[in-house]
């Protein structure tokens, strides 16, 4: 019978995503053995830059997916928003499972809140899509770029470089540390990025074993919903650098989209909401309808800035 070797990156959460999906597999009735191999990625090497400034996304998944290719792993486990917009023909999702909380969290230094945030207080955040948001609704405060793992981030902000930051509830939970959230950030406001809260499995296109083996634990609702904002955002960016933010759910088999564009600045935030049976059309008329609205320009001038950096 054959073993499975699972790829992940070296952080905590990482690898806890990456037993997380080991644990379901076997309580699916998967009778194989499985192992972790650990492996460091360039955008866990530089970390002193924002995502967009060193490519995007695609850096956390450039190393592993070549240690797919070479077969030293039958498949990956990564955070959904953490894959570029388009994958290599090579390589496919084989398993969305069902999403985490998708919502943002707002972490505030000794339990401040965002509304009691004094002017200039600094926030932490790799997202160019959370800056754009916060400084729509709080002018007067400032984003910094903030790298590294959860608990390095939650750190830097405990020895008051940060007064807040901001980070994933999906990853809180999963590390059994959301008790540190100050505040849930409401989704219609902090619309989330492409895919947060979900896990995307990649494996080898061809290996059809490894496929039939990643789909008992698929979520068909939560797949659905991640192929409809990763098509919009292909459709807008497919570079993955600009403020986007795209969350999709499914309802008595309606899919609803809700997607955003912002400046880099906030002072220009564009949503619609699509809703409709298929992920090609609800994606497609949330793209036509805010490229209308003037979100390719957006996206093209956050681009720019973010290149200047």
């Amino acid at each position: 019978m054959r073993s499975f070797i699972i790829g992940t990156r070296e952080s905590k959460l990482a690898v806890t995503q990456a037993k997380w999906v080991m644990e379901e597999l076997k309580k699916a009735g998967v009778p194989n053995e499985f192992t972790l191999k650990y492996i460091s990625t360039k955008g866990d090497r530089k970390q002193n830059v924002s995502l967009a400034k060193v490519g995007g996304t695609g850096i956390f998944i450039q190393d592993i997916e070549e240690a797919l290719e070479k077969k030293e792993i039958d498949f990956a486990v990564h955070s959904m928003k953490d894959l570029p917009a388009m994958l290599d023909d090579r390589f496919i999702i084989g398993s969305v499972p069902i999403r985490e909380d998708h919502r943002d969290a707002f972490i505030g230094r000794n339990g401040i809140k965002l509304a009691d945030l004094q002017e200039g207080a600094i926030i932490g955040t790799s997202s160019a899509r959370r800056a754009a948001q916060i400084k729509a609704i709080l002018p007067h405060v400032e984003t910094k770029w903030i790298r590294g793992a959860v608990d390095a981030r939650i750190k830097q902000l405990e020895e008051g470089k940060y007064d807040g930051i901001i980070l994933a509830v999906a990853g809180l939970k999963r590390l059994g540390i959301e008790k540190v959230i100050t505040e849930y950030l409401p989704a219609d406001t902090f619309i989330p990025a492409v895919g947060q809260g979900a896990l995307a499995i990649e494996c080898r296109s061809e290996d059809d074993e490894t496929k039939q083996v990643l789909r008992t634990i698929n979520d068909v609702n939560t797949e659905t919903a991640a192929i409809t904002e990763r098509i919009f955002v292909r459709l807008l960016d497919e570079e993955d650098k600009a403020p986007i933010g795209a969350y999709a759910t499914v309802e008595n088999n309606d899919i609803i989209l809700y997607a955003s564009v912002a400046s880099i600045n906030g002072e220009q935030i564009l949503t619609f909401t699509a809703k409709g049976v298929s992920p090609e059309e609800v994606a497609t008329t949330a793209a036509n309808e805010l490229m209308k609205k003037g979100a390719k320009e957006l996206i093209e001038e956050a681009k720019w800035e973010l290149g200047k950096e």
